[in-house]
């Protein structure tokens, strides 16, 4: 059996129709004639990508990893965070107990105490808490990595997660998918398209899933749903909108406590069932313009709306007392309220200017992001004064044998802020063809930031500050052949840090420089696609949580990260098909620090949850399984030891290797049926780490089926 040919999404395509009465047949034979007059014109165009440009993904002087919507459903992948760790130099950071995606590029994953921060078609999604990024609605995710920031804005040195969603259509299509797996989860998703008019197209798609875990008495619930609508103006001009709710209940799950020479079991929740679930709810709209100028020249603009909220209780490990065998907790109150209002326009196109083709990028973008905490704390044996609760009495709980509470303490005002900041840049950027095989990049953002933060309980620690800075941008791409480019490139970056110090002052920007080279090639005859890149990234203003566990932090100094990625696709026959992901990452501090007055941690030390080495293999087998068309393969993820703690540096993450089976298989037309073995060989690991008090055990062996009716 040959497969059929499958085109992916290239970029955020949005189809551009040019539309006269009556809607195209959806096919036509080639020698079938055609009358002009009584046919449409259907022109697709593609609406081009933000802060891209008319310059091809081929031409970029940068790394860009894809993950397409048919390789997430084929692997079960229906979550954000799982799906990075098919791309070399992502690796897992500590995700806040389950509650949100945070994830490092090339060593650097940003605050530990946001979420990380990734695009929507090009709008920033990572400012606010929106809980854990279900994938039901998305068509492509792109790890767009190195020294782009300095374009970007907002975002890690070692790269930026845009995430590209499913878009109308003027046909109609769509599926019901049930899924069914371990730990009593069950998943519902669905998705429709269709035209409502010759102009107008929308599309609704979503999930709801529901389950357990392996986690003793941890719950999840998530419902998904996102409408959109696509409407063509005019023959040159396009407008889309979109809207995103998400409401997510699960219990906040920091993981089990390590003890040197000490067994544990996995499964053991050392929080409170009676906390009850934490309540994410977020509302995103997304709002876009194309317009067609002369030539090819083309006007972007779009507005992005978002708000999330965050609430709940949670019971979190301190540590460990080995004369009781006891663990000793604190119990929050977390309610955290973000609003995020951001806009973009772009002019982008090619002219001749002294004898040389100039690809240009102008644009400017803006924001005004508001983040309302409070926080409520009980701590261990500390009852404030004038309580009537015992100052000697541990909040406890046995290590091997977890004995739940009816009764939990009252917790007292711990934090009580209100942080605002805004935005504004312009930046322009030049892609030159010096000759038929050479090309340079020149580019530069201007940003002015400002930021104030409003201290409820304490106004005189109060504070505003304002920044303003330039970053450059560099590249070199030469043409070996039509199938392969030589590049490297140069930028600088800034990132705005949020938070205070103990002190109650704010924090200067994170700033950072990279520079990269790199080849990728594009064998289109035999299959072979791929890039590989040597990599060097300085950074420095990087914040840290304080230890006094008030949410306040601390700038930590400098940190370096350098290595090596490849990232290649091949076609071994016309019905296998193998990719592979290898990073080799060097992350460390680059000068000694003193936290505190007491602690030093020094030059050389690792960086938390980056591995020196991982990697990914996945084989996928067309062929025919009793008379049904499908596939089958595998999936091998390698994690090398990574660093658990970065201010304890003896406390590591052992090396682990989870071996994933899946297959599909089609019943009828329209009817699938999808299979997937998770972690086959049982192998146990962590997952990510905060600290030994903190630290996430991987799921065992798992197992779910999907059947998908399509239409």
């Amino acid at each position: 059996m040959k497969r059929s040919t499958h085109i992916p999404a290239r970029g955020a395509m949005l189809l551009s129709l040019s539309i006269s009465s009556a809607l195209l047949p959806a096919m036509a034979t080639e020698n079938e004639p055609v009358v002009e007059e009584e046919l449409e014109v259907i022109e697709v165009r593609q609406m081009r990508q933000a802060y891209r440009g008319n310059v091809q993904t081929t031409d970029l002087p940068q790394s860009i990893a894809t993950i397409s919507h048919e390789t997430l459903e084929v692997a079960g992948i229906t979550d954000l965070q799982t799906s990075l760790g098919l791309v070399s130099g992502v690796t897992r950071q500590n995700d806040f107990g389950g509650l949100w995606d945070m994830f490092a590029i090339r060593g650097f994953a940003g605050d530990e105490n946001l979420p990380s921060a990734y695009l929507i078609n090009g709008f920033s999604a990572g400012r606010g808490f929106s809980g854990t990024r279900d994938m039901s609605n998305v068509e492509m995710v792109e790890v767009l990595k190195g020294p782009s920031s300095a374009l970007y804005g907002r975002g890690e040195p070692g790269g930026t997660v845009n995430i590209t969603t499913k878009k109308p259509q003027f046909e109609q299509e769509g599926y019901l998918k049930f899924t069914a797996g371990s730990f009593d989860t069950y998943r519902t998703e669905g998705d429709y398209t269709n035209a409502l008019t010759e102009d107008l197209a929308f599309r609704i798609n979503g999930a709801y899933e529901d389950g357990e875990s392996y986690r003793d008495t941890v719950t999840k619930k998530k419902t998904a749903i996102t409408p959109s609508f696509l409407y063509q103006l005019s023959e040159d001009t396009v407008l889309s909108y979109e809207l995103e709710y998400l409401k997510q209940e699960a219990n906040m799950d920091r993981g089990v406590v390590v003890v040197d020479g000490k067994p544990f079991s996995n499964s053991n929740f050392y929080g409170e069932p009676a906390d009850g679930p934490v309540e994410i709810n977020a509302m995103g709209h997304q709002i876009q313009l194309q317009h067609d100028l002369s030539g090819d020249w083309v006007l972007n603009a779009g507005l992005s709306y978002r708000t999330s909220s965050f609430e709940g209780n949670a019971t979190e490990s301190r540590w460990y007392n080995a004369d009781e065998n006891h663990i000793v907790r604190q119990r929050r109150y977390r309610d955290f309220d973000a609003k995020d209002l951001s806009g973009r326009f772009e002019f982008s196109g090619s002219t001749e200017l002294l004898g040389l083709q100039h690809n240009l990028l102008i644009g400017g973008d803006a924001y005004d992001y508001e983040l309302d905490r409070l926080i409520l704390r009980y701590r261990h044996n500390q009852a404030p004064e004038g309580s009537d609760e015992s100052s000697s009495a541990y909040y406890a709980i046995d290590f091997d044998n977890p004995e739940y509470r009816d009764v939990l303490p009252t917790m007292y005002g711990n934090t009580d802020d209100l942080e605002e900041q805004s935005g504004q840049g312009v930046y322009i950027q030049d892609q030159l063809d010096l000759s038929d095989r050479w090309k340079a990049m020149f580019g530069i953002r201007f940003d002015h930031f400002e930021q104030t933060l409003t201290n409820r309980r304490n106004p005189d620690s109060n504070y505003s500050v304002s920044k303003s800075y330039f970053n450059p941008r560099f590249g070199l791409v030469y043409e070996l052949a039509d199938e392969a480019r030589l590049y490297t490139s140069y930028s600088k970056g800034a990132r705005p840090n949020t938070g205070v110090n103990s002190q109650g002052n704010g924090h200067d920007p994170e700033e950072s420089q990279s520079w990269e080279i790199g080849l990728k090639w594009n064998a289109s005859d035999t299959g072979f696609h791929g890039t590989a890149a040597v990599f060097s990234t300085e950074k420095k203003n990087i914040l840290a949580s304080s230890p006094n566990g008030d949410g306040t932090t601390e700038a930590i100094g400098e940190a370096t990260s350098q290595g090596f990625e490849l990232d290649m696709s091949y076609e071994l026959t016309p019905d296998t098909l193998i990719s592979m992901a290898y990073a080799y990452v060097d992350a460390q501090n680059a000068k000694e620090i003193k936290l505190w007055d007491w602690y030093v941690i020094e030059e050389g030390a690792r960086l938390g949850n980056v591995p020196e080495h991982s990697g990914s293999l996945m084989l996928r087998q067309y062929a025919e399984f009793g008379g049904f068309e499908g596939s089958g393969g595998f999936i091998v993820q390698y994690v090398g030891t990574q660093l658990g703690d970065f201010l304890e540096q003896d406390y590591e993450l052992p090396s682990y290797t989870l071996v994933n089976l899946f297959a599909n298989i089609e019943l009828t037309d329209s009817l699938g049926l999808n299979l997937n073995i998770n972690n086959l060989l049982d192998e146990e690991y962590y997952a990510n780490s905060y600290m030994d008090e903190w630290t996430m055990p991987g799921a065992p062996r798992s197992f779910n089926a999907s059947i998908k009716y399509s239409f």
